[in-house]
């Protein structure tokens, strides 16, 4: 009777070890990372001796672009065009310095600072359209407060071509006030992008590029996608890998055999096997 509990026992023993090991060799389907999103801070820095400055920070969640900027220092109680600019086919766009005054006037218009910044690629609008159509939608650009202080948050929806070269673009804001009366008026003269506005509405006031790295979340619930191999100290040692589970299924295969050879031992000679 003794016997015959021992080989059971091996039995149980060495039946979930096998199973185990079975598991173990079958590769389980990967679970997809949840996607990292992308964050970039962006200085503005003043140009045209604005006076203005600020930042903007960008976050990126595949195609969804999430916009917080809060400047200050901007004419007061006027509204502020502002832009993402530059090249997502790699060229090399920056912010521009006094040089880019070609006509030593000393104001770098619109016109003066795109061959330096680029063309619009996203209108900052506060609402409706995005696009470059409405880079002078003055009526729907945010308004500084009677401090010259802006804030603006917006989500939108950008391009795959946006997505990828991030990196590559900056922001713009526009708006100066040369004679310092706290309005827009055609002291400078007239735009250069539409001559029924000022040029002070529409010069560059502020500007910056990408400062920051990306910043990844962390993935939830990923597989590890490293090379190295899998520390198992912390593990329990009969649990150490397929390694460890086939050297419990080898034991118990051999406390199964012992069980067996122990019950046939213990049968009466010329006894068959029930």
């Amino acid at each position: 009777m003794t016997a015959q509990r021992t080989t059971r026992l091996a039995a149980l023993l060495a039946l979930p070890v096998v199973l185990a090991l079975s598991a173990a060799a079958t590769p389980a389907a990967a679970t997809p990372a949840v996607a990292a999103e992308k964050a970039y801070q962006i200085n503005l820095d003043q140009l045209n001796d604005s006076g203005g400055r600020g930042t903007a920070m960008l976050s990126l969640d595949g195609t969804r672009l999430s916009v917080k900027i809060e400047s200050e220092g901007l004419v007061p109680g006027q509204p502020h065009a502002q832009h993402i600019h530059g090249s997502t086919d790699g060229r090399d766009f920056h912010c521009p310095d006094a040089s880019a005054d070609k006509d030593g006037d000393g104001i770098v218009t619109t016109s003066e600072g795109v061959p330096v910044y680029g063309e619009v690629n996203i209108a900052l609008t506060t609402q409706g359209d995005t696009s470059a159509d409405s880079g002078l939608a003055v009526d729907r650009m945010p308004k500084a407060d009677t401090e010259g202080k802006l804030s603006y948050e917006r989500t939108l929806t950008v391009s795959q071509d946006v997505a990828d070269h991030i990196q590559d673009l900056h922001v713009v804001q526009h708006g100066i006030d040369p004679n310092g009366d706290k309005t827009y008026d055609f002291g400078v003269g007239k735009s250069d992008l539409d001559p029924k506005l000022p040029q002070e509405a529409t010069a560059p006031a502020v500007c910056g590029l990408v400062e920051g790295a990306a910043v990844g979340s962390i993935p939830v619930g990923g597989v590890e996608t490293g090379g190295g191999t899998a520390d198992s100290s912390g593990l329990p040692g009969a649990l150490a890998g397929a390694g460890g589970l086939a050297v419990l299924a080898a034991a118990g295969a051999l406390a199964l055999r012992r069980g067996r050879h122990a019950t046939a031992s213990a049968r009466p000679t010329g006894q068959g096997i029930a």
